[in-house]
């Protein structure tokens, strides 16, 4: 499922109130007068008027003709925004909170460049903590988070069985999953199972009979579901991957290495390896050039996630490439659908298969 959102260009001018493009000055403002009311003259939710108000109010443009219209409703009443005594009185913050298992993650890092500047278009800001992705640590951080008053979390560090989710649910928090899925809570992921088939198929279509995986940890579903899918793609394509030939490892360089170095010494060693990101693919490598082994030659590999220095490796690595920018954008967007009362269903979003010298017949 695909969630397009083409907002609006109109401009408007700058200050507290707006009529059009005149900025009111603040000494029409009439006390009596709430964001609540903006809102039901606008028939619209209390946050989306917090949302228009509050990107006025730091002259940002509006983003489409309901905000043009509500700004010019507010104007009409003289409404003046005050972001903190509304802070006050509603114990909102206009931030998110966003958790990721580690910031040097590249694939993270990218996901929460692209969060912030969606949030920050949409007159939120953010604030981000590492989990390193341990649970203990994840529930220190969210009621940190929590006690910022934040309106929503994002959550890029989730785990398979969701038991600390759950419980937050329950609590009426906000939050949309990135990155990873977990049971059946909301999530913005890519199509991770179909990620891993395309691989699988792949290596089964360039003839070969022996395929090994370096998995991530179980707990996982970007690990998970990507060795899933290149089972059944290599099984789709005639070749039975064993359970021996797939080793769960990690997900960083020494990971790949490590993996591989099993892999190769077993008594059937594979002649193609997966794995379930680009850093593993590279600690793969590591372990082929240790060994007298060319990438693509003797031994094919395949990475996940197309980072930029995928392409620019002395073999250039064959990956699935993930929509990362889009990602975050749609998990933002998702979580201000909840902050008005919209029911939102999880996207998965498909990967493409990357080819280059890595992958040979």
């Amino acid at each position: 499922m695909f969630v397009e959102v083409t907002p609006g260009s109109p401009t408007c001018g700058r200050g507290h109130g707006v009529r059009g493009n005149e900025v009111s000055p603040p000494s029409q403002e009439r006390p009596n007068v709430t964001m609540r009311m903006v809102a039901s003259a606008s028939g619209v939710h209390v946050s989306t008027v917090s949302r228009v108000l509050r990107r006025a109010a730091m002259g940002e443009p509006p983003l489409s003709e309901t905000d043009v219209r509500i700004l010019r409703i507010a104007a009409d009443m003289r409404y003046v925004v005050n972001p903190n005594a509304a802070s006050l009185t509603t114990k909102r913050s206009t931030a998110f909170g966003v958790l990721v298992p580690s910031l040097t993650d590249t694939v993270l890092a990218t996901i929460y460049d692209s969060v912030e500047n969606t949030a920050k278009a949409a007159g939120f800001e953010t604030f981000v903590a590492n989990t390193h992705d341990d649970p203990a640590e994840q529930s220190r951080r969210i009621e940190l988070l929590l006690g910022r008053h934040v309106d929503g979390l994002i959550l890029g560090d989730a785990h398979l069985d969701g038991a600390s989710l759950t419980a937050l649910k329950r609590r009426g928090v906000r939050f949309v999953l990135v990155s990873r899925r977990s049971t059946d809570h909301l999530s913005i992921t890519g199509d991770d199972h179909h990620g891993g088939y395309l691989a699988g198929r792949h290596l089964a279509g360039l003839g070969h009979r022996v395929i090994g995986i370096v998995a991530g940890p179980g707990w996982a579903s970007t690990s998970v579901d990507r060795v899933d899918g290149c089972v059944a793609g290599a099984a789709d394509g005639g070749v039975t991957i064993r359970p021996a030939h797939i080793v769960e490892a990690g997900f960083e360089v020494h990971s790949g290495r490590e993996g591989a170095a099993e892999l190769l010494s077993s008594p059937e060693p594979p002649t193609a390896i997966f794995t379930v990101n680009d850093l593993s693919a590279i600690g793969v490598y590591g372990e082929l050039r240790r060994r007298g082994l060319r990438p693509g030659h003797d031994v094919a590999v395949i990475g996940y996630n197309d980072l930029p220095l995928s392409a620019e490796l002395p073999v250039p690595l064959t990956t699935l490439r993930s929509p990362l920018d889009e990602m975050g954008r749609l998990a933002v967007e998702t979580l201000l659908s909840l902050l008005e009362g919209k029911d939102m269903e999880s996207v998965r979003l498909r990967p493409e298969l990357r080819i280059r010298e890595s992958t040979r017949p």
